[in-house]
């Protein structure tokens, strides 16, 4: 019997309510709210700013029910496929989230690749698909600290229940074995393959060269005609291992699954503890944690963060998969986040390298603030020194800008892109504070100031190519683009919006500029429940709105930076509600509005390790902050708790232990003791030199903040409600002080 610990309440909690057939209440809202087909059309985030409004702000139960989950692709298995594999493993399984089979063929060239050897479940009595009809699908749930996934699928009278796991041990880890288990199985049928020829004996399912591709435990029999495995009917336990690379010579005896789920749930739970330990007073947003730093590792093959896996997006992207390394460093896997930076330097894309030289630069730069791991940045110079000298012999031009190169990735219009020009100049000017940081002056002051002339050329040219009426920043700098509005109503306004939280993200354009940036994405069709819109306009998604949420990353950066913690959570809580799946926590690249049914909406190729370190990275921002304020390239500013949800302070914990940042690792505990009329702070001072240090709570819902104190020293609230801790060293205990709202 596979043994494995529980599932995390809130898993307990839905999956009774739907098994009873009942659905969690929905948020009490004021008022009617837009449609979806309303927001779709809006040019303002009606919905997001409706959750402002909200008694209680934004929240996850007032986004959760607005549409209908992510569940389909344009795919033959149709609902959505779960990575299966162990940590950084080269092969890896899919398994189709409603149940209907593992590694089934998508047959959708290019887009997604075929792995191993398909098998389907069937219930045999009438050969039904398990999956086949969404209104009697349960789940997937994915289980707390393992990798197990299940899903149920209601019969007349009963329930076919299914577990599945992928195996951490050899030699089934090198092979991407997945093991399956029905509990109580009526009579299952597990077809294999689709068309080929297989035997079956011993408790072994081979193909037609001798090769081992399932493995059977007792109750199973074998129909050749239908190259199937059947159960018996019986209800007992029915087990197979189902290999995505044949095994020649597999194991004497099948696998215990109670063993192989022992150590798969070692394999992971190691993996957690290597890490930052984040304790969040609510469900969802702690089980999303330890499910998105599982799917990082299911993503990445060895020391290669891919973008995703199983599809054409299964290689590196240089921005994109550098924001997922830089979530697992964030998180505490600096040891990981340091061996795969080296193929993100290795990396390089002709059509927009100036775009990757850019954050390749910025990388390493984030990672030496993290880490001051001087030795490491010291043995990659060969790789990075000549990506600083790149970038500054290509701005040899007549105004001080890179050469003309892609609008975007897929638009090959060739422009002084802005995107491009921005990026780089970070590179260059983080790169600078480096080598000031390193006692390389020499090499320090040239870069600063070839920077600051760089910085120059680019503001020149915004303030020749802007829209001063419209308040737009184009991307396409001396060249006259027109605002686009509503933005994403043509490819190159939606790919604008792709595009421009990118030059939010290098702080480039000063205070004025971001603000112009921010309102005009906001209020030109730029923005959904806090995400970043895209609409196709082309193949089988054309015209349908929707969201690529990963690109919102330095839009909600941009926002916590300057305050706005209310907008922040917006997108938090949208991604969370909206942007990935329920229960098993997985995004795509992309998803739609209305594409789809009731039961569902369409997204695009996940899973996506960049949408998973969105979310990481914004929530790690919630509650540690290490900001670089006075624009030198070196972080000063430390920010604690400062823009966490209202509802984190009802009477509980919030708790990070160890968080690294700029400043050395960060451990904060929040305890909130409402009926006592207040919340303790205790902080211990970060342990590296740091300019400033503030923290800044929201008022707890129902209550209001009225005083702070450190003993019996009342310490001032600024304007934004923040209380400096500048200078003081140990562990700080902060008392607020609240009162009941009348």
């Amino acid at each position: 019997m596979l043994h494995i610990p529980s599932r995390h309440p809130i898993m307990l909690r839905s999956s009774l309510l739907v098994l009873l057939g009942l659905s969690a209440p929905a948020v009490a809202q004021s008022g009617k709210l837009p449609s979806p087909q309303e927001m779709a059309a809006s040019r303002e985030d009606v919905w997001g700013e409706a959750a402002i409004r909200h008694p209680g702000g934004p929240s996850y139960e007032f986004f959760k029910d607005l549409l209908p989950p992510l569940r389909y692709l344009n795919t033959a298995f149709k609902h959505y496929p779960i990575v299966l594999s162990a940590p950084l493993a080269p092969v890896k399984a899919r398994w189709v989230s409603n149940g209907s089979g593992v590694n089934l063929r998508a047959e959708k060239p290019p887009m997604w690749k075929e792995v191993g050897t398909p098998v389907a479940f069937f219930v045999s009595d009438d050969a039904e698909p398990i999956g086949s009809k969404v209104e009697q699908i349960y789940g997937p749930w994915r289980w707390a600290s393992s990798e197990v996934v299940e899903v149920r699928y209601r019969r007349p009278g009963t329930f076919v229940a299914q577990t599945a796991f992928a195996a951490t041990t050899s030699p089934l880890v090198d092979h991407g074995a997945v093991l399956v288990e029905f509990p109580s199985a009526p009579r299952i049928a597990a077809r294999v393959g689709s068309g080929d020829k297989f035997t079956a004996a011993d408790g072994r399912v081979k193909n037609d060269r001798g090769q081992t591709v399932v493995l059977y435990g007792p109750g199973w029999t074998w129909n050749a005609e239908r190259s199937e495995l059947v159960t018996s009917g019986d209800g007992r336990r029915a087990e197979l291992v189902v290999l995505t690379k044949p095994m020649d010579k597999p194991p004497a005896e099948f696998p215990s699954f109670d063993t192989e789920g022992r150590a798969c749930s070692a394999t992971w739970n190691d993996i957690r503890k290597r890490g930052t330990r984040f304790r969040i007073p609510e469900p969802e947003v702690d089980v999303a944690v330890g499910a998105l730093i599982v799917g990082q590792y299911e993503i990445a093959v060895g020391d290669r963060m891919h973008y995703s896996a199983g599809s054409a997006y299964d290689h590196l992207y240089e921005a994109e998969c550098g924001d997922a390394v830089r979530s697992l460093l964030l998180f505490g896997h600096a040891d990981d986040a340091r061996k795969m930076i080296v193929p993100l330097l290795d990396f390089n894309r002709q059509a927009t390298r100036f775009h990757v030289a850019g954050h390749k630069l910025q990388l390493l730069a984030d990672y030496y603030w993290v880490t001051r791991d001087k030795k490491h940045l010291d043995e990659l110079r060969p790789k990075w020194e000549p990506v600083v000298q790149f970038v500054r012999e290509s701005r040899k031009t007549e105004n001080g800008l890179l050469p003309k190169d892609r609008y975007a990735g897929d638009i090959a219009e060739q422009v002084y892109s802005l995107n491009s020009n921005t990026a780089c100049w970070r590179g260059l000017r983080d790169m600078a504070a480096v080598l000031e940081d390193l006692g390389e002056k020499d090499k320090a002051e040239p870069l600063r100031k070839e920077a600051a002339e760089f910085r120059k050329a680019i503001i020149e040219a915004v303030a020749k190519s802007e829209d001063k009426e419209a308040k737009f920043i184009p991307v396409s700098l001396l060249a006259n683009e027109k605002p686009h509005d509503p933005l994403i109503a043509t490819r190159t306004g939606s790919y604008y919006d792709l595009i421009i939280p990118y030059v939010l993200g290098s702080g480039a354009l000063g205070d004025e500029r971001e603000g112009w940036v921010i309102d005009y994405l906001r209020h030109h069709g730029g923005i959904a429940m806090g995400m970043i819109r895209s609409m196709p306009h082309q193949g089988e998604f054309n015209n349908e709105p929707g969201v690529n949420v990963l690109y919102g990353l330095r839009y909600n950066l941009t926002l916590l930076r300057r305050g706005d913690r209310d907008h922040a959570l917006v997108g938090f809580y949208g991604q969370l509600a909206q942007g990935m799946t329920r229960d098993t926590f997985i995004g795509g690249e992309g998803s739609r509005f209305l594409h789809g049914d009731k039961n569902g909406r369409s997204f695009y190729l996940p899973p996506n390790s960049a949408s998973n370190a969105t979310f990481l990275t914004t929530l790690r921002y919630l509650l540690i902050q290490d900001w670089d304020l006075d624009d030198d390239g070196k972080p000063e500013t430390l920010r604690l708790l400062d823009a966490i949800p209202p509802q984190w302070l009802k009477d509980g914990v919030v708790e990070v232990q160890k968080a690294p940042s700029a400043f050395g690792e960060i451990s904060v505990r929040v305890e909130s003791h409402l009926k006592k009329n207040e919340v303790i702070v205790t902080a211990q001072a970060p342990p590296r030199p740091v300019a400033k240090w503030v923290l800044r709570l929201p008022d707890p819902p129902g209550y209001r903040i009225v005083k702070a104190r450190i003993d019996a020293t009342e310490l001032k609230r600024d304007a934004d409600g923040r209380v400096d801790l500048t200078g003081r060293t140990g562990q700080v205990v902060v008392r607020f002080e609240v009162e009941r709202r009348r």
